[in-house]
């Protein structure tokens, strides 16, 4: 009996070890902190890509739109892209790549962050599900955009995982009780992809780029390792060492992204029609698109028109 007794108090006195561990010492008052918004009206928005290009590609055009309009736009690359070169590696590609994003955000009027996880090695763990759910509070944000969970690449996927696992867990209070918690879910949303299974991608909403995809791909072609250089996979032979070759690749990259941002317009055609108008939105010639995430806020019409205030607005 007296081992039963003492075995009960040892587990009892470890909970309290632990819960003073992760929520400060339980016998005090000691309650989580609700994050303040801000008092100026503006909308936050915070963009995942799982490597220091992919945000900018997915909602570079809506960034800049946001920006435009004075809202507050955060790029996160997930990854540090260490290993998406053919020539180089390591802390130096990292840092390269850190400036490239850093470049590309004073085109679209962003910032940018990129987390210290090595390409190619991220995963849905514990530690990542904190950190990702600290970044999404710390901007505070309204919207959050990020890849699908089912994706070429394992980056992309387990970013797509952690932002779902973030979708609940940052109005949790005790859930990483040192970052304030968020009083209201965030509208959380796919980028485009192609990708058909196990469910393709659906255009809850469409944008045109329109009006900024001249300056949309002068941001992508400072991502030179990726879109001059060729990136991880060698696309380029022979690689571009000249001035001229230089030039001829960041051209065919250039007419690359047009055609990649024509053609979701085409294929979300009719999204933008019913967005736009159907004059305005046959007319729209390049666009991004997005998918609702049902794990977040589900918005309503109106709640999407105020989130994309550069949408017509009902009159």
């Amino acid at each position: 009996m007296r081992k039963v007794h003492w075995f009960s108090l040892s587990i009892a006195g470890l909970w309290l070890v632990s819960a003073a561990a992760v929520f400060g010492d339980p016998t005090k008052s000691s309650e989580p902190v609700a994050a303040k918004r801000p008092e100026d009206g503006k909308l936050r928005v915070v963009v995942f890509g799982a490597h220091p290009d992919d945000a900018e590609i997915r909602a570079g055009g809506a960034a800049m739109l946001w920006s435009a309009q004075g809202h507050r736009v955060e790029m996160v690359s997930v990854t540090n892209g260490d290993i998406g070169h053919t020539r180089m590696a390591g802390g130096p590609l990292a840092q390269r790549r850190l400036a490239e994003v850093r470049a590309a955000s004073k085109v679209l009027g962003t910032t940018a962050q990129v987390l210290d996880i090595h390409d190619g090695e991220l995963l849905p763990t514990l530690e990542n599900r904190r950190l990702i759910t600290r970044v999404i509070r710390q901007w505070n944000a309204d919207l959050v955009i990020a890849h699908r969970p089912n994706d070429y690449h394992p980056d992309h996927r387990y970013v797509g995982v952690l932002i779902q696992d973030a979708a609940f867990m940052v109005t949790v209070p005790f859930f990483c009780p040192d970052t304030p918690y968020l009083q209201a879910n965030p509208v959380f949303l796919y980028s485009y992809d192609a990708f058909q299974k196990p469910a393709p991608f659906r255009p809850d909403i469409a944008v045109s780029i329109d009006s900024v995809i001249e300056k949309k791909l002068d941001a992508l072609l400072l991502l030179e390792s990726q879109f001059v250089e060729g990136g991880a996979n060698s696309y380029r032979d022979p690689f571009p060492n000249t001035p001229a070759e230089r030039e001829a690749c960041a051209k065919k990259s250039r007419a690359m992204f047009a055609k990649r941002f024509a053609d979701i317009a085409d294929r979300c055609r009719d999204k933008l029609v019913e967005l736009y108008g159907e004059e305005q939105g046959k007319k729209v010639r390049y666009a991004e698109a997005f998918e609702i995430c049902e794990y977040g806020r589900r918005p309503t019409a109106d709640d999407i028109r105020r989130l994309f205030p550069f949408l017509p607005q009902k009159k």
